[in-house]
């Protein structure tokens, strides 16, 4: 099946405690069903010093569930689900349910 989601697309979380909150797709683990979103999940990593990174608590986001995860609709902002359709070049194109507008 085709990804719904994306790595670049912006999505609001629906669950846990980053509820409501939007960010852009950084990475997603389809083997796992899990995305990496900017600025989301922030955890933090102890980090041994190196010769490139400085040592020390790192926050760093971890990966999400694509299940509490929803695309922001372009033209209203909204949360949307994703659908596919035949576009007129004959390619299958994702489009925002919600709108109809092509992704």
């Amino acid at each position: 099946m085709a990804a719904k989601l994306r790595k670049g697309d912006k999505v609001v979380v629906l669950a846990g405690r980053d509820k409501g909150r939007q960010g852009e797709i950084l990475e997603v683990i389809p083997k796992d069903g899990r995305a990496v979103v900017a600025g989301i999940n922030l955890v933090t990593r102890h980090q041994r010093q190196s010769q490139t990174q400085e040592g020390g608590r790192i926050s760093k986001p971890a990966a999400l569930d694509l299940s509490n995860l929803a695309f922001v609709d372009p033209k209203s902002g909204e949360p949307t689900r994703v659908g596919f359709r035949i576009g007129e070049d004959g390619k299958k194109v994702r489009y925002a349910k919600k709108s109809g507008e092509a992704i």
